[in-house]
């Protein structure tokens, strides 16, 4: 079973990093979608509470960083981004 890791995004240049640092943290262990909220996942970015993008959620909970300051590598490792299972 893998680690589920999902992106949300506006689509913007700002949050293209966090994209891209998400899968440079990936592991095997890890499943990363990413959703273009102009496109697509807004009513699942709205039952995880997200008010603000980028955010990213790891296996169904937002990643604390996402609640308050924003995207922190540190924080992912510790949600098990990267993380082998």
């Amino acid at each position: 079973m893998k680690r589920l890791v999902e992106v949300f995004t506006a689509g913007c240049p700002l949050c293209d990093p966090v994209v891209k640092t998400v899968h440079q943290l990936a592991c095997p262990s890890c499943e990363v979608k990413v959703y273009d909220l102009r496109k697509e996942g807004a009513e699942k970015a709205k039952s995880y509470g997200i008010a603000r993008v980028p955010a990213v959620v790891v296996n169904g909970k937002m990643a604390d960083c996402c609640r308050t300051t924003g995207v922190d590598t540190e924080v992912l490792k510790a949600a098990g981004v990267g993380v082998p299972l």
